[in-house]
This record gives structure tokens, C-alpha cells and sequence, in this order.
């Protein structure tokens, strides 16, 4: 599953030159961008548009970007909210979070980089819940799978699949013929993206491959330095 590529967002940067790029490239890559050169126009904007996620400076005239994350949060608890600074102290990112950053990227940073971490970071947020998603069962080439009951079937007979191997199969599903990033992977199951839970779901998808191979059109690949897909009929 892909996240749509026409999302609404809202740009709030003083610098006007880097705020022009930076609206030139994301619109260039099919997104749709407001962008607010204050922190009060920003507010302003927001109230009055629908996004799917902000892009906030820190260090801006009349409203500094963490007063307008403030402000946004009392409007709306979950959209994502990145932050763009030029500070790089440990305290500073501790307060963007405090104040509900979901991201804090630190100048200079490339439009590339500001691109992948709001892709990463607006996959997140629509799987936040993922025991909540409404499907539920899948058809995987000549597999059922039935997330509720944890079960993997096919001809030959049912595999009973462990909680973390049916929420990763579950994530697999959704991503089918995409590729599932690494790191959202673990962050959505394991909550946390550290070595020891890698190494933990490399062991899950060595498993998922033994269950699946009685279908040799389906297959786990690994994409390099990003994460894996799962290639299915």
C-alpha cells in the first residue's frame, strides 16, 4: 500500500529563499504546499486548511516554531509535525518533542532528506494503530491469511502464527509489491527501531519465508539500505 502522493502541506519557513526550494521540489514530487514566511501567517494558514502534515521553523519572526506547534496541537492532536532548525543542541530537540514534533531535522539538510522522512514519517501515522486497520483477512497468491486468528493457510494445511509474526505479516500485506521501510517496521511493532529488535524480525521474516515458500510466486526481498518487499501475485 502507498501513500497518496497528492497530500496537502503546510510550509512555514522565514527564510525565503530555502522556503521557495523547498516548495519548488515537494510540488515537483506531486505534493501540494502552503507556505507561510511567519509563524503567525502559519497559524493563520492552518486554521484555515486541511494538511496532512507541517513543516515548522524554529527560528522565526512574530511566532517561533515551537509557540505555532503549540497552537497547532491545541487545534489538531495528530497531524504530523516536523521541525527544521538550525540548532543542534540536545535540549532543543527535547523540546520540539516535548511540544509534540514528530521529526526534527537539523540545517542544512538536503530536500531529498525532507522528502524520505516525511514519506517515513506519514506512513507512520496512517499505521499507527495497526491492529486497528479494517482489513483483516488477506489472499496471498494460494495462502489465506486471517490476522485475528493468527492463522497462515493454504491446501496443504494451516500454520498458527505468533503475534509478531501475523503483525509483521500483516504490515507485508498491506505494502504487497511495495517496499516496507525497515525502520517503520520496527517502530510500528517493536516500538523501537534499535540493533536487538532488528535482529529480532530478521528472525520473524526468516520464519515468514519458510511459511510462504510453498508458493514460489511469493518471496520476501530484501531492497538494500531501505528494507524489504514482499512480491506476490
Amino acid at each position: 500500500m502507498e501513500i497518496s502522493d497528492k497530500l496537502n502541506l503546510l510550509l512555514v519557513e522565514d527564510d525565503h529563499n530555502l522556503g521557495s526550494l523547498l516548495k519548488e521540489y515537494l510540488e515537483d514530487k506531486n505534493y501540494h504546499v502552503s507556505l507561510a514566511t511567519d509563524g503567525k501567517d502559519g497559524l493563520k494558514k492552518f486554521k484555515q486548511g486541511d494538511y496532512d502534515a507541517c513543516v515548522l521553523d524554529v527560528m522565526m519572526p512574530i511566532m517561533d516554531g515551537y509557540t505555532l506547534a503549540k497552537e497547532i496541537r491545541m487545534l489538531n492532536k495528530e497531524v504530523p509535525l516536523v521541525f527544521l532548525t538550525a540548532k543542534s543542541l540536545k535540549e532543543d530537540a527535547i523540546e520540539g518533542f516535548h511540544v509534540g514534533a514528530d521529526d526534527y531535522i537539523v540545517k542544512p539538510f538536503s530536500s531529498e532528506e525532507l522528502l524520505l522522512r516525511l514519506k517515513a514519517i506519514l506512513r507512520r501515522t496512517s499505521f499507527k494503530s495497526l491492529n486497528n486497520t479494517e482489513a483483516r483477512e488477506f489472499n496471498i497468491g494460494k495462502f489465506h491469511f486471517d490476522f485475528d486468528h493468527q492463522t497462515l493457510a493454504h491446501a496443504e494445511g494451516t500454520f498458527r502464527l505468533t503475534t509478531r509474526e501475523a503483525q509483521l505479516l500483516k504490515l507485508f500485506c498491506l505494502h504487497k509489491n511495495d517496499v516496507l521501510d525497515r525502520n517503520f517496521a520496527l517502530k510500528t511493532i517493536w516500538h523501537d527501531d534499535n540493533y536487538f529488535n532488528g535482529r529480532s524480525m530478521d528472525v520473524y521474516i526468516t520464519k515468514l519465508r519458510k511459511y510462504l515458500k510453498a508458493d514460489p510466486r511469493i518471496e520476501i526481498i530484501n531492497v538494500h539500505g531501505v528494507g524489504f518487499k514482499m512480491l506476490a501475485p
